[in-house]
């Protein structure tokens, strides 16, 4: 039986971050452009996800910066959190995935954005650990956050599968000994297994 490294975004539940962009921006057209660039991806978003800011701090980021409208905050992590929807196929394949393997959530998260999937997707609560960028402070993108994840699990590189939709993350899967299968969809995915 071997490890099956789940990740989350676009594998699991698919990502939304433009339907958080439009929701704060002011302006609908620069404004979205501008709020995705700055907080959707880069530097800053890799911050909150590796644990080196709190959500709190992000968030007043946001809401100060001049292209998102005045929005109370509460509201303003409602809509960064409220944007998943379940992969298609993926309930079915993740409960078949669990009749033969051990599942393993390893997913770049943030504690905000973690907390929602766990309360509104029930499935993501049936696996059996969890390695979160924000608690380890490692980004998939790096081998080394593939070696912590050796390191503290006690198990061989050999007994693991990395399942992620980023071949950035499926090559540092690789330098870390760690077979991986690029996803683009669950029929696809299943039949590689």
């Amino acid at each position: 039986m071997s490890i099956i490294l789940l990740d989350i975004g676009n594998v699991v539940v698919l990502v939304d971050f433009l339907s958080f962009c439009r929701s704060v921006a002011r302006d609908p057209v620069a404004g979205v452009q501008e709020i995705f660039q700055k907080y959707c991806i880069g530097e800053l978003k890799e911050k909150l996800e590796t644990g080196l800011m709190t959500p709190f701090e992000y968030l007043e980021v946001i809401a100060r910066d001049p292209h998102c409208r005045e929005i109370p905050r509460r509201e303003l992590r409602e809509l960064w959190q409220d944007i998943f929807c379940l992969q298609q196929g993926a309930l079915e394949a993740v409960t078949q995935l669990k009749e033969s393997h051990s599942v393993w959530v390893m997913s770049d998260t943030d504690p905000l954005h973690f907390t929602f999937l766990l309360n509104n997707y029930p499935l993501l609560r049936s696996m059996d650990r969890y390695y979160l960028s924000f608690e380890h402070g490692k980004m998939k993108n790096s081998a080394d956050a593939f070696k912590y994840m050796l390191e503290s699990s006690g198990c061989e590189a050999c007994e693991f599968i990395l399942i992620d939709d980023k071949p950035e993350n499926c090559a540092s899967a690789s330098k870390a000994g760690i077979r991986s299968l690029l996803f683009d969809n669950w029929k696809d995915t299943l039949a590689l297994l």
